[in-house]
């Protein structure tokens, strides 16, 4: 988008919020910052005359940019201390045009986590928000050479993250229906079913809740896994749960009678799940509560 003067600057903001979103979230992995960041580049923005911008859409892109950058600059510290593993924050993204256009699962996410900060900028501009090399190296206030090298490096790790088939949304959630009746009765038989020899189980606690701390890799044991929740008495209680699609993704969303809110995602390939992930870390679920109701 150029500089239109006759339409009204919050209504240009408005306008590409989604856009800006999405950069943000794809760069920090979490809602409430990314959201954060948006409202901080229209304070921004605000304070800026129109006249002066030629593209608007570049520009507030390097808004959003250069203050997620500072934030992850800020919270390498947190990050690195993160009792556990770190799953990103779960988007709803039931409606397909929603704030989010393209690929933003849990896995690709993951990938990105583990780019540094500013290959992992490069990237998303440059391969997911199709900015040129040019636009790249003003964003980044780097030189086109570089910018060439961040994206080359993070492709190399992010290629491999990306989902290689689409499932249907009512197949998704009747897969999902069935691995969340099998993993809560403890049925050994119906796990086998959906899960796929390889599969990988990935939770989140955040330190606040149980969770596991490293990922549990192969069908037998996270079958085993599952089946010990199930013999626990608390897993005998009534717990509300609903399908829905989280990162593009089938998931459940659930709470327990004691109004912990948890959400598992799955990824699935050849009609089977290949990755689970498990949201528990309460600050990572709240904004979920409301689909439960």
């Amino acid at each position: 988008m150029t500089r239109n003067e006759e339409v009204p600057v919050d209504k240009v903001f408005v306008v590409l919020q989604p856009r800006l979103f999405a950069v943000a979230y794809r760069m920090l992995g979490t809602v409430s910052d990314a959201e954060d960041i948006v409202q901080d580049a229209y304070l921004r923005w605000r304070r800026v005359d129109p006249e002066t911008v030629r593209d608007t859409t570049g520009y507030l892109i390097r808004i959003v940019t250069r203050l997620c950058l500072d934030h992850l600059r800020a919270s390498k510290a947190v990050r690195e201390t993160y009792p556990g593993e770190w799953l990103p924050e779960p988007l709803v993204t039931e409606d397909p045009t929603e704030r989010l256009d393209r690929d933003v699962s849990i896995a690709l996410l993951m990938a990105l986590e583990r780019l540094s900060p500013l290959e992992r900028a490069a990237f998303l501009l440059h391969d997911v928000f199709d900015q040129s090399y040019d636009e790249l190296a003003e964003t980044l206030k780097r030189s086109q050479s570089s910018c060439r090298q961040l994206v080359s490096r993070a492709r190399k790790h992010v290629d491999q993250a990306k989902p290689r088939t689409k499932i249907a949304r009512e197949h998704g959630e009747n897969l999902a229906t069935a691995f969340f009746r099998a993993a809560k009765s403890g049925d050994t038989n119906g796990l086998a079913e959906v899960l796929a020899q390889d599969v990988q189980l990935h939770s989140d606690g955040g330190g606040k809740v149980i969770a596991t701390l490293n990922p549990i890799y192969g069908q037998d044991k996270v079958i085993r896994f599952f089946a010990g929740l199930a013999r626990k008495p608390s897993a005998q209680q009534r717990v509300d749960w609903v399908t829905c699609r989280l990162n593009g993704q089938p998931s459940i969303i659930s709470r327990d009678p004691k109004g912990f809110v948890q959400a598992i995602s799955l990824n699935v390939e050849a009609d089977q799940i290949t990755a689970i992930y498990m949201v528990r870390n309460p600050d990572k679920t709240r904004h979920l509560e409301a689909l439960l109701t």
